[in-house]
């Protein structure tokens, strides 16, 4: 890496960042396409985020990722939010276009390209259950609606799930409670998690024998990389991913946002790995 003062720089900001896999997957695509630029791990404390894009404009910083606990803190310092930013009420990405900043949110749209492309799934039509309603959640579930499936949601706060499903096309909630989520496995092709359960040892409110050869299951964790909910889904013949897939598809979107060519994702990939 040959670093000058015509480095292009982007990175990625949160608190904690520090174990970012951000840095590693940015560079390796850097590093594959030839192109001079950087990307580094911003640490901002909670409430100092508002202060981040000032701070772009100032350093000429090219693309920023933003994550927790940040993503709806910068939205109102930015100049323009894609629709999909707008409508998740997040942002994971920020776009510098000369001293304007555009707010975009990725992790959906990463999602739906992760399964079309690895997993070889097309989510229209497929009924979807998405266990979660925080960001992660919102983001994913409304891109799912957008691809055209029907989506089902279940959070702890039946409020927040409500509030999902009320933005996502073809959405409605259930209870967040083993029988309810029972009784829709029957029913569904796409399990989400978008819980932390798995992560923090919490256990998630369904019934392994109902999971199954026509089911494909992702946890969007990926530390620790096999989570309980992967495993038992793999025991039972479903297919089950980690969240690597969708981490990788939305850094890319973020990649070509910034650099406006196409993301080189087994580069990207064997980064993480």
């Amino acid at each position: 890496m040959n670093l000058s003062g015509a480095t292009s720089v982007a990175g990625i900001i949160g608190w904690p960042v520090d174990q970012s896999r951000s840095p590693a997957i940015h560079n390796a695509a850097f590093a594959a396409l030839g192109l001079d630029w950087i990307y580094l791990a911003f640490p901002v404390r909670p409430g100092d985020a508002s202060g981040a894009p000032a701070a772009m404009r100032a350093l000429g910083i090219r693309g920023l990722n933003v994550t927790m606990p940040h993503k709806r803190e910068v939205m109102a310092a930015l100049d323009e939010l894609s629709p999909e930013a707008e409508r998740a009420g997040a942002v994971n990405t920020i776009v510098a276009d000369g001293r304007r900043l555009i707010g975009m949110n990725t992790d959906g749209p990463g999602f739906v390209r992760f399964l079309e492309r690895d997993v070889g799934v097309v989510p229209a039509g497929r009924r979807t259950l998405v266990l979660g309603a925080g960001g992660a959640a919102r983001a994913v579930a409304l891109a799912l609606g957008d691809a055209g499936a029907d989506v089902v949601v279940a959070a702890r706060r039946r409020d927040q799930a409500d509030e999902v499903a009320a933005l996502v096309k073809n959405g409605r909630t259930v209870p967040y409670d083993a029988a309810a989520i029972d009784g829709e496995l029957g029913g569904i092709s796409i399990l989400v998690n978008a819980t932390p359960a798995g992560r923090e040892g919490e256990t998630l409110p369904l019934d392994p024998a109902r999971l199954g050869d026509g089911h494909v299951v992702v946890d969007l964790i990926y530390h620790p990389e096999t989570t309980p909910l992967v495993r038992t889904a793999l025991e039972r013949g479903a297919k089950a991913f980690n969240g690597i897939g969708m981490l990788v598809h939305q850094a890319a979107l973020s990649f070509e946002a910034w650099t406006g060519v196409p993301a080189p994702i087994d580069a990207m990939r064997a980064a993480v790995a």
